[in-house]
């Protein structure tokens, strides 16, 4: 019977147990359960407006990375198009040289040229004047005679003409 005993339920006592938990679960849900829901619900706020920043942010690094790209595009083109516009200078500067150092050698070539002859024909008038000299001395040997100043400038001048005819 004493088993009995223990597992009896007194009426009193299993209603005083249910009330009791009743009490405790409003208190529970009263004063535990709604504060901390609140504040889950806050941080579940907060972790909305963290998440909805972050997508902003990231999209707004998009927008700064594709202008970024974009002007870094745009600096490339015009760094190629700088290096074109170089080259091409660079080309036509060479060409421009290129016609003055013709044209400089030439003017050279042409001055020498001139020089050339203007020495040439001193070379030959100081042959001429020699030989002259030359042919007065010995025509004055093998004549011994005086001959008259036009007649020699005259046999000179056949002379020279025979000579510059040989040459």
């Amino acid at each position: 019977m004493e088993s009995q005993q223990l597992v009896t339920i007194i009426p009193w006592t299993f209603i005083a147990q249910i009330l009791n938990l009743f009490i405790q679960a409003y208190l529970i849900k009263r004063f535990l359960f709604k504060p901390i829901n609140e504040v889950l619900q806050k941080r579940q706020k907060l972790a909305n407006q963290n998440i909805e920043e972050a997508k902003k942010a990231k999209e707004d690094a998009e927008a700064v990375k594709a202008e970024y790209e974009s002007s870094m595009s745009d600096a490339r083109g015009e760094a190629s198009r700088i290096i074109e516009d170089a080259k091409k200078d660079a080309g036509i500067r060479a060409e421009e040289m290129i016609k003055e150092a013709q044209a400089e050698a030439s003017s050279i070539k042409a001055k020498a040229e001139a020089d050339i002859r203007l020495e040439r024909k001193k070379a030959l008038n100081e042959v001429k004047d020699e030989i002259g000299s030359l042919a007065m001395d010995i025509a004055g040997k093998v004549v011994e005679k005086e001959i008259h100043e036009d007649d020699h400038k005259a046999l000179i001048d056949e002379f020279l003409q025979n000579v510059e005819e040989a040459s």
